[in-house]
């Protein structure tokens, strides 16, 4: 059995197989995503999902479903299921489903009668296809199988309804047909293997819910156009290979793309190899330039995100090759010419946030500990002391040296941090003045580019950002240190008492501006008041600002959005500090954390990990199915135990 594999029992009780998701990408942009029964439960659910820049800046939907029906002896078996108002859901598919299973690609098997029919799928690597084979395993008599495809033409952030101008006619194409519901959009080609016969039948399937969307507060019922269907007979042991993409393929050439494709791929045995198969879905090329994808289904690559998962998601998996593609060929591109004031030649959303360019060092510094510091120094001493002195002569737009040495962002009218979300335009979490995590940041990138200056020979330089980083840390603990943790910001003489995960920073960063009795206290109080399976709370449940549950309409959801649920993307960093400050004993504590992660394998989005989790327990998933940053933090997890162990076998040895 596969380390993700779900059984007939789980398949076929709606309420258990209706949240769990997968999604699967072509690091180009597009990808393929539904729930382990293809009943679509949002509108960016889809089995062909993609970016189209002629058409806009979203991802849109082309094929929404694909209903397969078995025929034997004139009976038909519609293995579709879609859910329609009053918790009606039609046909009713699911119920021949005896197995889903997803180690290597998905595979679905079913059983109607005597036809055992599986069902694989995947998307072609940098093209906007997707391919999906059907096995005929067993059949004791004559079989036919017919395609129905759900037609959408959408962004994936609006919703279709029949309308006159939809075109539901077809164009003729090699194994299969062509549609292009709106003269904007590209054709969509639906083709086979096998030879089919289409029958064009155009019809809308009106009123298709979305549940997720329900209870998101927003629209979420649509139609859908079905132009027609595609029929074949399917004997025992053949093989039937589907694609769906934008260009027409030659039906010939599919058997050998699927085969091309599959010895791409990797078995997800394990929970690494899960994170590790999952990191690499955030990739999307363009031409010659590469990012890291924030998340999915709704996220775009930011500067901030791509930054801080950018380490885990190449480095500590093994992709060298896309740490290049990302950084050397794209990121330092586009971060010279933000501060050089060219911002149209910057791609990457929110290059300007106030930690953006801190992160980046912080990156740079993660690839220092896998290379060397010389290495480093070659490459990147340039772009990083530039970045500091860009910060140090006031030309950063958001960030103010004073003269005590720290760093000041006005975050009063416009989000200041990753605590972002806003009611009216203006920040809900108006965290303002010396904010304790960019101020930590800001205090490593100066130790750390006094050692790039160093290994640079540039002795004057690595002396005067010692210098500036002494000044810095003395301000830090005498701003921020309370006796007990630290505040989460200071303006004036408010001085913001909440404890928020933020501090972390200040302990796990490999600079600390912290004694090692300071760094255990934030520590603890992480550990007492924050920590929970999934990793550590927003803010203490202590507060009276505590809102733990991800709940209801937007403008709720973005008021409890950092206020109580909880983000895996801090124990990366929580982990890195318990290490620091306990050591070989706290190597079990760590390792034992990991059994939250663990269990996320099989739930939700199989194989990835949530944008966040409500605070209190049983700790339930919400945001984005697939998020880079709690990837990536996870991936760190294991990495620094992996390293840790190591270090206590050689001082053993």
């Amino acid at each position: 059995m596969s380390y993700l594999n779900f059984d007939k029992a789980l398949l076929t009780n709606l309420e258990r197989s209706l949240t769990k998701e997968m999604i699967r990408t072509n690091r180009a942009g597009a990808y393929n995503s539904t729930t382990l029964i293809d009943c679509n439960t949002r509108k960016y659910h889809g089995q062909l999902v993609l970016p189209l820049p002629e058409v806009g800046d979203d991802n849109y939907v082309l094929l929404s479903s694909l209903d397969e029906t078995v025929i034997q002896h004139g009976a038909e078996f519609n293995l579709g299921i879609h859910k329609y108002s009053n918790g009606h859901y039609n046909p009713n598919g699911h119920k021949y489903i005896r197995e889903f299973s997803c180690e290597v690609i998905s595979k679905t098997t079913y059983r109607v009668g005597g036809v055992i029919l599986t069902k694989e799928r995947m998307l072609v690597s940098f093209e906007p296809r997707v391919l999906i084979k059907y096995t005929l395993v067993e059949a004791h008599s004559p079989t036919t199988i017919r395609f129905r495809p759900f037609l959408a033409f959408r962004s994936v952030n609006e919703l279709t309804h029949q309308n006159s101008d939809a075109n539901s006619n077809y164009v003729q194409a090699e194994n299969g047909a062509a549609f292009q519901m709106y003269s904007h959009f590209p054709h969509l080609y639906l083709q086979f293997s096998k030879k089919s016969e289409y029958k064009h039948e155009p019809d809308w399937y009106k009123g298709i819910e979305y549940y997720k969307e329900q209870e998101r507060g927003f629209e979420y019922q649509e139609d859908l156009l079905v132009p027609g269907y595609f029929e074949m007979p399917i004997k025992k042991g053949d093989e039937i290979i589907f694609s769906a993409g934008i260009s027409e393929v030659k039906p010939r050439s599919l058997k050998a793309l699927w085969d091309k494709e599959l010895e791409r791929r990797q078995a997800r045995v394990d929970m690494f190899a899960c994170l590790k198969n999952s990191a690499q879905q955030f990739y999307k090329r363009e031409n010659e330039h590469c990012y890291l994808i924030a998340g999915y289904p709704w996220f775009k690559a930011v500067a901030r995100d791509e930054f801080f998962a950018l380490p885990a998601c190449t480095l500590i998996v093994d992709r060298m090759d896309y740490w290049d593609l990302i950084v050397n060929q794209t990121a330092v591109r586009e971060i010279r010419a933000f501060m050089e004031g060219n911002n149209d030649r910057v791609k990457l959303k929110d290059m300007d946030a106030s930690d953006a360019l801190l992160i980046f060092i912080r990156a740079i510094q993660e690839y220092a500990a896998f290379t060397s510091i010389d290495e480093a120094a070659k490459l990147y001493g340039d772009l990083v002391l530039d970045i500091i002195s860009y910060i140090r002569k006031q030309h950063h737009p958001r960030l103010m040296l004073h003269n005590n040495g720290l760093l000041f962002v006005d975050g009063t009218e416009k989000p200041a941090t990753w605590m972002n979300a806003t009611e009216n335009g203006f920040p809900i979490t108006p965290r303002t003045g010396y904010i304790v995590e960019i101020n930590a940041f800001w205090y490593n990138a100066l130790k750390f580019g006094a050692e790039l200056a160093r290994a640079k020979q540039q002795e004057h330089a690595a002396d005067l950002l010692d210098y500036q980083a002494e000044i810095a840390k003395d301000s830090f603990v005498k701003t921020f240190w309370n006796g007990l943790y630290l505040y989460d910001y200071v303006i004036n003489d408010y001085k913001d008492k909440e404890v928020r995960p933020n501090m972390i920073f200040a302990a796990s960063l490999t600079y600390s501006p912290l004694d090692i009795k300071q760094q255990k206290a934030v520590v603890d109080i992480c550990t007492k008041e924050l920590l929970t399976p999934k990793g550590l709370r927003t803010i203490s449940p202590k507060s009276g600002s505590y809102r733990p549950i991800y709940i209801g309409g937007q403008l709720e959801r973005d008021r409890n959005y950092h206020n109580g649920p909880v983000w895996p993307s801090t124990i990366g960093a929580y982990a890195k500090a318990y290490l620091k400050v306990y050591k070989r004993t706290g190597l079990s504590f760590i390792q034992r954390l990991l059994n939250g992660f663990e269990s996320e394998m099989s739930e939700l989005c199989i194989g990835t990990l949530n944008e966040l989790y409500d605070g209190n327990p049983p700790f339930k998933g919400h945001g984005g199915m697939s998020f880079a940053r709690s990837v990536a933090a996870v991936l760190e997890v294991l990495h620094t135990l992996n390293n840790s162990k190591q270090t206590d076998n050689q001082s053993n040895s």
